[in-house]
């Protein structure tokens, strides 16, 4: 069927009414970085930070969606675009559904970051977008290295890997800009949850 013969479907429960019902507006946060650069640490502890607050939030992580909704996607250029494509049209369900999305993706083409974006202001109403820059030297990212990625791309046993054999293409104009090896963890939370009080997604002094 050609997608000109499909029909958003609109019910009769609006944004107004979700928000009304969750105290809160639905948003996604999309935190973009190198690997290592803390991405998944501080969506992890934001989410802690709204539950406490009684906000309702659900974290999409990269590891956890290639092991279900993109397991048949590979790291090339295209599937890279792929993914961050589908992972953007379920945030954008989660945050039409009135809930915030966590959403931690290296994601490092500017351009499918944008159709990401885009896909949320196109959405009707429009819905809440906020890049997050994970904002590290590729050396601290790479010191880091939980999982040992950075040492196996240099040996050549990952192949594009994105800050050693492959590029990250920072935000030009990030809605946050988090430098986390500059300030603790409780710091970028309070940036965040300043960010959500200030844009009406959350209340105030929550």
């Amino acid at each position: 069927m050609n997608a000109d013969n499909l029909t958003w479907h609109h019910g009769d429960v609006t944004a107004d009414h979700r928000a009304q019902a969750l105290g809160q507006r639905g948003a996604t946060l999309w935190f973009t970085g190198l690997s290592g650069s803390g991405k998944s640490t501080v969506a992890v502890a934001l989410e802690q930070a709204l539950h406490q607050r009684g906000q309702h939030a659900y974290r999409l992580d990269g590891d956890n969606v290639r092991l279900g909704l993109c397991a048949n996607l590979s790291f090339s250029p295209e599937d890279r675009d792929e993914n961050i494509r589908r992972i953007g049209e379920v945030a954008k369900l989660f945050a039409d559904a009135g809930l915030i999305c966590l959403c931690s993706f290296v994601s490092p083409y500017r351009d499918a970051r944008q159709r990401v974006r885009d896909t949320h202001q196109e959405a009707d109403p429009p819905l809440p977008f906020f890049e997050v820059y994970i904002d590290v030297p590729v050396e601290v990212a790479e010191a880091r290295d939980p999982k040992g990625l950075y040492q196996k791309a240099r040996e050549g046993k990952i192949a594009d890997f994105t800050g050693v054999s492959a590029p990250f293409e920072a935000p030009q104009q990030p809605e946050l800009r988090l430098p986390t090896h500059e300030r603790t963890l409780d710091q970028s939370v309070q940036q965040l949850l300043k960010m959500l009080e200030d844009a009406g997604v959350i209340p105030a002094g929550g």
